[in-house]
């Protein structure tokens, strides 16, 4: 298979709707500018007082991938758009974003995530990301309700 050679938009995905929104957004303007999108969810080992314990039933990366792909499944169903790549970080959700955004056109992320205070019109993530990222910053908000 060739090397898909078009620019990239990264789009930050936490499962939340604004994320998809933000998934949605991404594939109209990658259509429109000629790239490719590349969903990106970061997940984290858990804190834990205790010893850490091996298991081989449970594995945040494996939770993170599927999330990931539950997330696109939920934005596109069957029509997925054409070159889209699915990645699972571990790290820190704002330090990824960044990194990421070196090498893309243009980074999308939901101006509200999972976590945080409720009304508030920016969370920490997209703040963050918009102050810091190496290419332009899309923050998706949710649609405006009569």
């Amino acid at each position: 298979m060739a090397k898909d050679n078009r620019k990239l938009i990264v789009v930050g995905v936490d499962g939340s709707e604004l994320s998809l929104v933000a998934l949605r957004t991404a594939r109209r303007l990658a259509d429109l500018l000629h790239c490719r999108v590349e969903a990106m969810t970061v997940w984290t080992h858990p804190i834990s007082l205790a010893a850490p314990v091996a298991s081989a039933e449970w594995s945040p990366r494996v939770d993170a991938e599927e999330a990931l792909n539950e997330a696109v499944l939920q934005a596109f169903g069957d029509d997925v758009p054409e070159g889209l790549t699915k990645i699972a970080v571990s790290g820190q959700p704002v330090q990824v974003l960044v990194e990421a955004s070196k090498d893309a056109e243009m980074l999308v992320v939901g101006s509200r995530g999972r976590g945080g205070f409720a009304g508030l019109l920016l969370g920490s993530v997209s703040s963050a990301a918009a102050a810091h990222a190496h290419c332009p910053v899309l923050i998706v908000h949710p649609p405006e309700t009569e």
